[in-house]
């Protein structure tokens, strides 16, 4: 009988605080559509203010925080966006860009860090001269911290090298800054120097930040006023919003302190699983909330079979393939479930291997 239940399929499985929902339940609303949500403002003032941008905006969530970014800056139909190959955006967002927007993406390879290289950044950006025939090239998009690589940290010397290139050329620059606050703070550098080269951002509230729901895009005065349009048009705008805002508030409040020690449990989660045998975790590339764990060949396991006898010990995780495991680390993980997660991957692999071994065996005889 399973007593315990410790959920690192994402960190966007959180659940509300009692402070967040006592916040909820006090909120001051008002119709938000029409501007006039008092808590909605006291967001994305603050937002404004720790990001250092002109304005914000709170939508209902990352995929539409991109949309709407992407689409402000590449409002001509036929625009281009220099992004990765392996980004959120270019994966994840069921292709928004192109089939609502019009806009057409151009990848350019991530590498193991989650950076592009600034050269083929450069040597992606179409020609003018070519605008008979090409795109226009209108915009760059970053991610940090990088999902797909294991939640890999830009830093602010790169981002700055990205935003000078899009400036020496015209364009913008957006990050898709999901996990910026696990960024900043496994830097240890201000949030707001991290971003300071980017013309918008977007900020999940959802995922390491642990609110129940949103999104804040921040910018220019003039960049959120269009973002606002466009919310309305894709229909994220929202009347009484507060009750949700007023959870953000806490979250920002109280669990950006947190991501240091969400950071803290996943090497130690990491350093751990490295070490047993049939596993391999790249320790070197854990930098903040995420693990991915490889099956290695020769030990004979599958993740399917794995990830399903830790949920019978109260462990979830994220199968990605018939060999990957990926773990995302939250606020509402002890430091003890930390150990239990490590002790019960242990038992079954061990378990599962002297299984196969005693299959092997009574073939061969």
């Amino acid at each position: 009988m399973v007593t315990r239940r410790v959920d690192l399929r994402s960190d966007t499985v959180t659940k509300p605080t009692e402070t967040m929902r006592a916040a909820m339940a006090a909120a001051e609303v008002d119709d938000d559509v029409l501007g006039n949500d008092p808590t909605a403002f006291r967001l994305e003032s603050e937002m404004a203010k720790i990001m250092e941008k002109e304005a914000a905006l709170f939508v209902p969530s990352g995929t539409m925080g991109n949309l709407i970014s992407v689409l402000v800056h590449c409002d001509i139909r036929g625009s281009e966006v220099i992004l990765g190959h392996n980004s959120h955006i270019h994966i994840y967002e069921n292709g928004g860009i192109s089939t609502i927007g019009g806009v057409h993406p151009r990848t350019v390879k991530n590498n193991a860090d989650g950076t592009m290289d600034i050269d083929s950044i450069e040597a992606s950006i179409r020609d003018p001269k070519g605008e008979l025939v090409y795109p226009t090239t209108r915009l760059i998009c970053l991610e940090n911290t990088h999902g797909n690589t294991g939640g890999r940290v830009l830093s602010v010397e790169y981002t700055d090298r990205v935003g000078e290139v899009a400036k020496k050329y015209g364009l913008k620059l957006h990050i898709d800054g999901a996990r910026i606050f696990n960024a900043a703070v496994a830097l240890g550098v201000p949030v707001s120097r991290l971003v300071q080269a980017a013309d918008s951002v977007s900020v999940c509230l959802s995922k390491g930040l642990g609110a129940p729901v949103g999104t804040i895009i921040v910018g220019s005065q003039s960049f959120i006023n269009k973002a606002r349009r466009l919310r309305k048009t894709l229909g994220g705008g929202m009347r009484q919003v507060g009750v949700l805002c007023a959870a953000a508030l806490v979250a920002i409040q109280e669990n950006v302190a947190k991501l240091e020690s969400d950071h803290k449990k996943t090497k130690f989660l990491a350093d751990g699983l490295n070490k047993v045998e049939g596993l391999e975790v790249d320790v070197d590339s854990v930098e903040t909330n995420m693990i991915f764990i490889d099956i290695l060949e020769h030990a004979k396991l599958n993740a399917e079979k794995l990830r399903k006898k830790l949920e019978e010990h109260g462990i979830f995780v994220m199968q990605e393939s018939s060999s990957r495991i990926r773990i995302v680390m939250h606020h509402q993980i002890s430091f003890k479930d930390a150990q239990f997660t490590l002790s019960c991957f242990q038992l079954w692999v061990e378990y599962m291997k002297k299984m196969a071994t005693s299959w092997r065996t009574k073939q061969i005889k």
